[in-house]
């Protein structure tokens, strides 16, 4: 299933050609994987109040197309692996005519606050973590 997420480009996140700035994008991602687990009802306050994380391991973005001042962007997030202590999100940034502005493979983990891998706990591991 895609979840998605809409998010307003403000003129701070801009570059010097006026485009969003390519590490914007990361903060774009993580702000809609945030949404994306409050959306299916997964307590992250809890899981890490309990000394647990989801550690981003890797991140491959594939940049195609600008954002600019004050486009509506949404961002699409899906499962797209699921192991026992890691995951794959897939990623994608659009613009509101459809164009693509970004595709994003985000690895995770879970960690204990030690640093530790960890399986995740039953509670947590939801079926819309599923792919």
């Amino acid at each position: 299933m895609i979840y998605k997420t809409e998010i307003s480009v403000r003129s701070y996140e801009l570059d010097s050609y006026n485009h969003v700035n390519n590490a914007v994008y990361q903060e774009y991602l993580e702000h809609a994987r945030m949404d994306f687990l409050n959306q299916i009802g997964f307590k992250y306050k809890e899981f890490y109040d309990e000394g647990y994380f989801l550690f981003i391991t890797h991140v491959d973005i594939y940049y195609k197309a600008p954002a600019v001042l004050n486009d509506i962007l949404t961002v699409e997030t899906s499962v797209k692996e699921l192991k026992l202590v890691r995951g794959t999100f897939h990623q994608t940034i659009k613009k509101e005519d459809g164009t693509v502005c970004i595709e994003a493979d985000v690895d995770w983990a879970c960690i204990t606050k030690s640093g530790r891998p960890s399986k995740i706990p039953d509670e947590y591991m939801l079926d819309a973590l599923k792919p």
